[in-house]
């Protein structure tokens, strides 16, 4: 049976970011998958406003990662990667939660890029980070494009796996 989850993601410092509701694909020991429904709606707090967001997405949570992948699905296949650059998530029965850190990988048609440098540079001065993590977070960036590269876990085609479930659009 499947199972309601809410996702919150923050910004450095606890401060809330977004969050959305959605319902559990996939448990791991250390990691969860999720589907999230055409026509959801994501309440955004940075941008103090409300989003019906327009396509299924399959998404990735770990604990024990620095990275959150988003993937947009039609008609069961994927066609956007979203991966934010994060601290690793806090998961629960009910609840994913994570934090933020601004850098963020997109891939379409085998090109990825990085977005967010600029308010990566900005949120590191008004939020403080401290320069370990300016460091990690540079490192974890690299780490990931890695993993995709070489086709690591959750790029070894468990998420196409799981995006051949998705219902198709109408």
């Amino acid at each position: 049976m499947p199972s309601n989850m809410t996702v919150r993601a923050f910004k450095y410092g606890a401060r809330p970011h977004y969050e959305w509701e959605t319902t559990l694909l996939e448990r791991g020991d250390a990691h969860v998958f999720v589907l999230s429904a055409l026509g959801r709606r994501l309440r955004h707090f940075t941008k103090n406003a409300v989003f019906t967001i327009d396509r299924w997405t399959v998404e990735y949570f770990a604990a024990d990662c620095w990275f959150t992948v988003s993937a947009d699905v039609v008609d069961g296949r994927i066609v956007h990667y979203y991966c934010n650059v994060n601290e690793p998530a806090r998961i629960s029965e009910d609840e994913v939660s994570f934090v933020d850190l601004d850098l963020d990988l997109l891939g379409a048609d085998g090109l990825w890029r990085v977005v967010d440098e600029d308010e990566f540079a900005q949120n590191s001065v008004a939020f403080g980070y401290p320069e370990a993590l300016i460091a990690r977070v540079r490192e974890e960036l690299a780490a990931l494009r890695r993993r995709i590269e070489e086709g690591g876990f959750p790029f070894d085609g468990t998420l196409e796996r799981l995006a051949a479930k998705v219902p198709r659009n109408m």
